[in-house]
């Protein structure tokens, strides 16, 4: 990467060390979007990258909104399969980790009409080679389940612009790799703005310091590559798939990132679990090679898990509750909605 390149990141996270100041002393006065598209179960990295950030944020006092993106689940397939169950399991997911519906509002896409609608202005505000830029859509483009890419790959970053100024977010957790899509989000409100008047804020990111957890087969985890351990395994379950989980032939354990990247993913995910350095875990296991390590990292995560996956399972036995925590979340992120798409239509001198 170059030093130009190297320059949106840098600023980005002096930004984001300033959010964290700023939130620190008056939390109330942000509203933070996140979420997550129904594709498959949830697992350790997103406990560990994304979800312990949003309950971190909501016991902050940030009123926070999670979507599940049922309608961007056929950005890269032709069909959105199993999406029932997914969707619940999600919300079992979300309830088992502490996101508390008092608090948090958790919404999906197809139930709030006005936040979709909003895309048809916010689509007037960018341009075709824009959004063929983005370096993300272009590598969702690369790894597409499609036979053909859709219109709706292109659209992406523009429904992400509907999701986050909807609800006139201004605060959106995200990793570096999603920096190009909050910049679209940034450009959509500040156009509107500068055509309209001023409607919208411009968003800016929390990058958050997610560790980088590979999957067992030693690539990215991924729900889609059956390579993760997901919040609702048994603790069984879970043993067995850290048993298979790939190392390599050096006995000793150490935590090296770089060169024994399998080895030190399984080392960070058991530090992860107990709160320990990495390197000092590595370092207590030492000449046990690959079996004492999966012991470690297996007894980390089932104790780490073990009331996430006992709070699950008692949601579960009420799906009446779960489903009702979506219902009315949906109806306080259709109420928003609508009231931003009336402003937006006074803007534009449109009829209501």
């Amino acid at each position: 990467m170059t030093a130009t390149a190297d320059l949106p990141v840098s600023s980005a996270l002096r930004r984001s060390a300033e959010l964290e100041q700023r939130l620190a002393a008056a939390p109330g006065r942000f509203r933070a979007l996140t979420g997550d598209r129904p594709t498959g179960a949830l697992h350790l990295g997103h406990y560990f990258g994304t979800l312990h950030n949003r309950v971190r944020l909501q016991d902050l006092g940030v009123d926070v909104f999670v979507l599940v993106a049922d309608y961007q689940v056929l950005t890269d397939r032709d069909v959105a399969e199993r999406l029932t169950e997914n969707v619940e399991g999600m919300l079992l997911d979300y309830l088992a980790v502490g996101i508390d519906p008092a608090r948090t509002t958790v919404f999906n896409h197809s139930a709030v009409p006005a936040l979709n609608q909003l895309m048809l202005p916010f689509l007037s505000l960018v341009s075709v080679a824009e959004l063929g830029r983005n370096p993300t859509v272009k590598d969702e483009i690369a790894h597409s389940r499609q036979a053909a890419v859709s219109g709706l790959m292109y659209t992406y970053p523009v429904h992400q612009a509907a999701d986050i100024l909807f609800c006139k977010g201004d605060l959106v957790p995200v990793g570096q790799d999603q920096l190009p899509h909050l910049e679209i989000t940034r450009t959509v409100a500040r156009r509107f703005n500068e055509r309209y008047g001023d409607v919208f804020p411009e968003p800016d990111a929390l990058l958050s310091a997610a560790p980088l957890l590979l999957g067992t087969d030693g690539t990215k985890m991924s729900k889609s590559r059956n390579n993760s351990i997901a919040l609702g395994a048994s603790a069984d379950e879970t043993a067995r798939l850290i048993r298979g989980a790939t190392t390599d032939a050096d006995r000793h354990i150490t935590y090296d990132p770089g060169a024994r990247p399998e080895v030190s993913s399984l080392v960070l995910l058991a530090a992860l679990c107990t709160g320990r350095d990495p390197r000092a875990v590595a370092e207590e296991i030492g000449g046990g090679g690959a079996a004492a390590l999966k012991r470690t990292v297996t007894d980390a995560v089932n104790t780490r898990m073990a009331p996430i996956r006992a709070r699950r399972a008692e949601y579960a036995e009420d799906m009446a509750y779960v489903r009702s925590v979506l219902r009315t979340g949906n109806e306080r992120a259709n109420a928003i909605a609508e009231a931003t798409l009336d402003e937006v239509r006074d803007a534009m001198g449109t009829p209501r």
